[in-house]
């Protein structure tokens, strides 16, 4: 385990991290800082806790809506190509098999 100092929203932390997450720590810290410096600037929450709260449920929202890791993602054009060939071969005389 190592440690990383790390700022977030102008306030400096400490955090652990598992040897070689590293990159994968520093992305995540800089998200929740675009994210919490995002909601101080439109200016209608000011209270540091609210901030990290409303941040927290954004970033948790976004994760959610995301495809899963890995997952193909399917290109509209191609998946159109792949219907009307379907519907070519199945025309001819209907049967599936």
């Amino acid at each position: 385990m190592s440690q990383l100092e790390v700022t977030i929203l102008g306030q400096s932390y400490v955090l652990a991290c598992p040897d070689g997450g590293e990159r994968d720590l520093l992305e995540a810290v800089a998200m929740v800082d675009r994210e919490m410096s995002a909601i101080r600037d439109a200016g209608k929450v000011k209270a540091r806790e609210r901030i990290a709260v409303l941040a927290a449920l954004n970033l948790a929202y976004q994760i959610a809506e995301a495809p899963p890791r890995g997952a193909v993602v399917a290109d509209p054009a191609e998946v159109e190509r792949l219907v009307r060939r379907i519907d070519h071969v199945l025309s001819d005389d209907g049967r599936l098999l």
